[in-house]
């Protein structure tokens, strides 16, 4: 079970990873001015997808929960700030509103991964 959760795991960070990549690199070269800080978040988004890849496929424990744990903590982060301080948003990035322009993925694959480590250890 656990070989085909962490598939599972990989495809949907493979899947953010891409989305986030895409949409942060149009962004932050067409219209960058117009909201830097979501647009910055966004591009940090999709490095931690990345790297969530990385850890997941390497078996890097210790790795995997840093990468998770921050990521949890940056959706939440952010998710709350875009209720309580909505002016600091001029746009959205992955983040805004946990992850709610991607299906909430966003808050939900950290959650998983960290229980599939903590599972499969």
């Amino acid at each position: 079970m656990t070989l085909g959760f962490s598939r599972l795991l990989v495809v949907g960070y493979l899947i953010l990873a891409v989305a986030a990549t895409g949409r942060s690199a149009f962004q932050i070269a067409t219209k960058f001015a117009e909201s830097p800080f979501a647009y910055t978040l966004s591009a940090i988004a999709a490095a931690h997808y990345f790297l969530a890849v990385l850890a997941i496929i390497r078996r890097s424990r210790r790795f995997a929960i840093a990468i998770m744990v921050l990521e949890l903590i940056g959706v939440l982060s952010v998710g709350t700030s875009t209720y309580l301080i909505p002016s600091l948003f001029h746009a959205n990035s992955v983040w805004s509103y946990f992850g709610f322009g991607y299906g909430y993925l966003p808050v939900v694959l950290p959650s998983l991964g960290l229980w599939w480590v903590w599972k499969s250890r």
